[in-house]
């Protein structure tokens, strides 16, 4: 087990290395942020200084082992344009993203578990067919295009929920979060539906496959001839093994719920990590970008890991497969 755990992680680390080299490298070759910080009339001396100061002056491999160290130092760079630690900026935006993809996690749950489990029940009805529709929708309308769409009918024509920002917040334990309140849950509706939709279409799919299989299982066949409900045989035979493959799964995704919010936060001028970095990029301010990348790259790395060791815990099987290559 202690082998299965330390191999895994040696193999975090190292992808971990080559994606801060490809970000880094990738980051710094695209365009030149002196043009966008300093004065177009500004003289040649001062143009030089600022290069000079931003260390852009030394070659990228240079900038590369500096940005290495420093990092193994919990320092990420500085801000070009706001000239303070692009990792404290970028925490300071964790929360509202975070809040928002746990609260877009929760409604696939919660809508797609059950439009799932009726689209399996019956396949063939007129209602598991428009479920299934609206499944393909969600996998294929543009994210900000439904965004959009929502903002006109429900904000701007309905006038029911507010269509920008994070509304009131409450700290708990030093964090601020909006879910606690009216306002924020308003406020936090729309985007949060918004960044749902795949994930949604997913988890019907998901739970309708599942339902499918699990209804000419043995023991549904054995609840019925007991004598037990449709809705018990459903909520506690079913459903229970449906949800295995679909936490799964989801627990995968949450990675990309929250690499993938840059959409949906810059429709609905949500104040988190996904803003930040639309504005950065907007800015070419390199450090902010890189930041953001290689958090997202360590929420990707992290999970996965933690899917590993939960695997090996749970099923024996792979660390023993892992253990005989």
């Amino acid at each position: 087990m202690s082998v299965f755990i330390i191999r895994r992680l040696l193999q975090s680390v190292v992808v971990v290395a080559v994606m801060s080299l490809i970000v880094f490298i990738g980051v710094n070759i695209v365009g030149n942020p002196v043009d966008m910080l300093i004065n177009p009339d500004a003289d040649q001396a001062e143009i030089a200084r600022v290069i000079r100061d931003l260390g852009l002056d030394r070659p990228v491999h240079e900038q590369y082992m500096f940005f290495v160290k420093n990092a193994l130092q919990g320092d990420l760079g500085k801000s070009f344009v706001f000239g303070e630690s692009a990792l404290k900026l970028i925490i300071q935006r964790i929360p509202a993203t975070f809040e928002l993809a746990m609260v877009a996690l929760l409604m696939a749950v919660i809508i797609g578990v059950p439009l799932g489990v009726i689209a399996g029940m019956r396949p063939t009805a007129i209602s598991s067919r428009i479920i299934m529709t609206g499944s393909i929708l969600g996998f294929s309308l543009p994210t900000f295009w439904v965004g959009l769409m929502m903002i006109m009918i429900f904000a701007v024509t309905l006038g029911w929920l507010p269509s920008t920002g994070r509304g009131d917040t409450v700290s708990v334990l030093g964090i601020e979060v909006s879910f606690l309140t009216v306002d924020g849950l308003r406020h936090m509706l729309m985007p949060a539906l918004n960044l749902a939709l795949l994930k949604i279409s997913l988890v019907i799919r998901l739970a309708r496959a599942g339902t499918r299989e699990a209804m000419h299982q043995d023991y549904v066949k054995f609840a019925r001839a007991k004598g037990l409900s449709e809705t018990r045989v459903i909520m506690v035979h079913v459903l229970k093994n449906i949800m295995i493959p679909v936490v799964t799964v989801l627990g995968l995704e949450f990675g990309s719920l929250i690499a993938f919010s840059v959409v949906t936060e810059s429709v609905f001028a949500w104040p988190g990590m996904g803003k930040l970095l639309i504005d950065a990029i907007h800015n070419l301010d390199r450090p902010i970008i890189v930041a953001y990348l290689m958090i997202i790259v360590l929420v990707f790395v992290v999970i996965n890991l933690l899917v590993d060791i939960l695997y090996s815990v749970l099923d024996p099987r792979v660390r023993l497969k892992d253990a005989g290559q």
